[in-house]
């Protein structure tokens, strides 16, 4: 009470005035009189022959105790924040968490290690048992947090003591322990130094040869904490599981090395990855691994990031003029865990923000978490909860696009309705959405003051929310001042980023042009965690951006008109009720957490499934190629023992496709098929070389008899100099491009469908649509033969 009386409350000063207290009493109880001052002698004397000591000692304490909880026992204590926040199990998993970190923080100064850990696990005991003591402790410590007090926070599963015990409590996952190993960089690094990581196989290093699948993991860590070997339950399950190599990275942290450095280290062991075929991790390399990319919390940010560093370097490469050239090829898909995308920590959700959750697509899965939103309110205003309809309103994709369109081009001091753009002819945008992250855009005061006295009353589509930091900020696990630390320690003292473009640091501001280009991501996130914003926002962005992808494709005749957009070929969410960040990290005190580790060891399963060569899964429902099966295969020299790479052309997908001599599909595909005048005549023995298989170097007997018979009853159907087809006299084929596979022989394929006219060029993509077009107009006019340049 002193310290606040003069104003200055002082650690320090409190020390000083409990030992005098303890100093006073001590000296009186020695030297004064046993029953006290005079003026309570009679009394002392007279208790004394009606107690004992013993029940001396227990009235005092009681009634001491029943002072403490005085207002708890007449109704007037104030109200539980964390009593509707989690469900029981995480409740009690948070209860832990909390009296480890109470005790470690309390432990921490002292600096014989071995004392200090033995302490770290008394102190721990105590707070579990004084639970209030604890909550108020690490809130005390969290409002002056330094990156040592997150290092032993985060950390701590790795001292002797809490290890053994979860070695204990942990089943039988896997055989083999995680091996430490270092990673080269490439020679394009502007980095030379190796880079640590873990690998976790449960097996044999010589099995490793056997393996063309690569799961790439980044752990989390809030930039500046944890190692691999704090994630060894969910690695090791991961090992034991899928059979698959779990390679984790052991980046360097913060504030050591800030933002960007641990960035290009994953980057960097992605790009040694490929270029190696995987021979850095103890595979065969005859072939490029197939790589997914797994992080949790942080290491989600840094998984998204090196995606995002991926697509933007094929994009500038095409910009050089050199499309397909010197790219790393996409990884096969993402699994990100309640990752953080957003540095820009904000209050309030924009109307993108809110139109992306309100999606009726996705209305199930977000439906608590726009409950939540209301409630910040109806709980604030102690008013009746809207109605069921009311919550259930969502967005249809189209008013989601046209949101997003609004929230680009309308400015805030403007009154009239701006046109509505047809969803088909809005490009996709190559420069970062400052509208997705929590940012107020300035606005001249001039025009506010003009805007606001001009202003008229409307409907609102969205209600007023607040973002899910700001609404769990009394989370048990992750703070808004913890995530302030986390920011400032990551960006470093020296760096000065643009949070409002910078995409790399704020995956959610990505251009919509590469999230066009994503893998399929996989989402598995709490709801009450204060980044689940960040989850269904930016698999929010990944769904809008893919489905006017799919619409533009669809326009062009590049997809079957009557396809149908599936968003699970693209994203999937999935939101746990009643639980916050972290929850894998603990999984012996949560055992809910093993149920979910072993559905992202599912989901690895099929994402691998669906993306195996040769098989359709590969392909969209709705006919579109997923970007991961649009890989590069490198090449790789080895004449001095030292990695080189170097590029190839793309001519394999995951998925069979067509001979370049063929139609890429049926008769509504007809735009993109364009061909030059050729002065070789149809029967040129040296086209008969068009037709291949793309699959392997062998060709069918049937393929091959189908082409002899299409080569020799072929004739010229057009000769107008800017298209020229082949025609099957006999109508001989099956009408997707295969030719007579099967062997049965039927006129038109399946069911009689009449065969479609072949087209001597199909174009395998519609990246390089225009420069193939003009240059199959302008070939005839400036005397280019069909021999002059090779189509790609």
């Amino acid at each position: 009470m002193i310290d606040h009386v003069l104003g200055r409350p002082s650690v320090q000063f409190r020390k000083i005035q409990v030992v005098a207290v303890v100093s006073f009493w001590s000296l009186y109880l020695l030297r004064g009189n046993q029953h006290g001052p005079p003026f309570i002698k009679k009394i002392s004397r007279r208790l004394s022959t009606l107690l004992t000591p013993w029940q001396t000692l227990v009235v005092t304490m009681l009634w001491l105790y029943i002072c403490r909880n005085f207002a708890k026992i007449v109704g007037l204590e104030c109200p539980e924040p964390l009593a509707n926040l989690y469900n029981r199990s995480y409740f009690r998993a948070t209860w832990v968490t909390t009296a480890l970190d109470a005790g470690f923080w309390t432990a921490m100064r002292i600096r014989k290690k071995w004392l200090r850990d033995l302490a770290s696990i008394v102190f721990s005991v105590y707070y579990l048992f004084a639970a209030e003591q604890a909550d108020e402790k690490v809130r005390k410590v969290r409002g002056t947090l330094t990156v040592d007090h997150l290092r032993v926070s985060w950390n701590k599963s790795t001292t002797p003591y809490l290890s053994f015990f979860t070695r204990l409590l942990r089943p039988k996952l896997a055989r083999y322990p995680p091996r430490a190993i270092r990673i080269p960089r490439p020679p394009e690094s502007s980095y030379r130094e190796a880079i640590n990581a873990w690998l976790y196989f449960d097996g044999p290093l010589s099995a490793l040869k056997n393996h063309t699948k690569v799961v790439l993991d980044i752990p989390g860590g809030g930039f500046v904490a944890m190692s691999p070997r704090t994630s060894d339950d969910k690695l090791l399950a991961w090992a034991g599981k899928t059979g698959l190599p779990i390679l984790s990275l052991d980046y360097k942290k913060a504030p050591e090395f800030p933002y960007p450095y641990a960035l290009n280290e994953c980057y960097d062991v992605y790009h040694t990855l490929v270029s190696s075929r995987g021979r850095c991790v103890g595979l065969a390399g005859g072939l490029i691994p197939r790589i997914i990319l797994t992080g949790d919390s942080a290491g989600g940010n840094f998984a998204t990031g090196v995606v995002l560093m991926i697509l933007q370097s094929a994009a500038d490469a095409d910009t050089r003029g050199r499309p397909g050239q010197e790219t790393l090829p996409t990884p096969e898909g993402l699994v990100l865990i309640y990752p953080g995308l957003d540095m820009n920590i904000g209050n309030w959700m924009t109307d993108e923000q809110m139109s992306l959750i309100q999606d009726r697509r996705m209305r199930k899965t977000n439906k608590n978490v726009l409950r939540r939103k209301s409630e910040d309110y109806y709980k604030l205003a102690e008013t009746p909860h809207p109605s069921d309809d009311e919550e259930e309103k969502g967005f249809s994709p189209e008013e989601v696009a046209e949101s997003l369109a609004r929230a680009n081009i309308a400015s805030p001091t403007e009154e009239t309705d701006v046109p509505e753009t047809p969803l088909s002819t809005k490009s996709l945008s190559t420069s970062p959405d400052t509208q997705a992250a929590h940012l107020i855009s300035p606005v001249h005061i001039t025009a506010q003051k003009a805007s606001i006295s001009a202003s008229k009353p409307t409907l609102l589509k969205t209600r007023l929310a607040m973002s899910s930091m700001i609404s769990y900020f009394n989370d048990r696990i992750l703070t808004p001042e913890m995530m302030r630390a986390m920011i400032i320690l990551y960006v470093g003292p020296h760096n000065r980023p643009d949070f409002s473009t910078d995409f790399l640091l704020s995956p959610l501001l990505a251009p919509e042009a590469l999230l066009a280009r994503f893998p399929k991501t996989y989402f598995l996130t709490g709801e009450r965690d204060p980044l689940v914003d960040d989850t269904v926002i930016f698999a929010g962005r990944l769904r809008s951006a893919k489905y006017n992808s799919f619409v533009q494709k669809k326009e062009l005749s590049l997809l079957h008109p009557r396809a149908e957009f599936n968003e699970t070929d693209h994203v999937e969410v999935q939101l746990i009720p009643g639980i916050s960040h972290g929850f894998l990290q603990f999984v012996n005190i949560f055992p809910e957490g093993w149920r979910h580790i072993f559905r992202c060891a599912t989901w690895m399963e099929e994402i691998y499934a669906s993306n195996e060569p040769g098989g359709g899964p590969g392909e969209s429902e709705g006919g579109e190629a997923s970007p991961q099966n649009q890989r590069m295969p490198w090449t790789s020299a080895t004449a001095n023992g030292s990695m080189q790479e170097g590029f190839t052309k793309q001519r394999q997908r995951h998925h069979r496709r067509l001979p370049t001599s063929e139609s890429s599909g049926d008769e509504f595909d007809r735009p993109l098929e364009m061909t030059r005048p050729s002065a070789r005549s149809a029967n040129d023995p040296t086209t008969s070389n068009s037709t291949s298989n793309p699959l392997g170097p062998s060709t069918s007997p049937n393929r091959k008899s189908a082409t002899n018979r299409r080569r020799a009853g072929t004739k010229l159907a057009r000769r107008n100099g800017d298209r020229e087809e082949l025609t099957n006299a006999n109508g001989n084929g099956d009408g997707n491009g295969d030719g007579n596979e099967n062997g049965d022989g039927e006129p038109g394929g399946r069911g009689g469908k009449p065969r479609r006219q072949r087209s001597l060029v199909s174009l395998a993509s519609e990246d390089d649509l225009l420069g193939r077009r003009m240059k199959g107009l302008a070939g005839g006019l400036m005397g280019m033969t069909a021999g002059t340049t090779n189509t790609p």
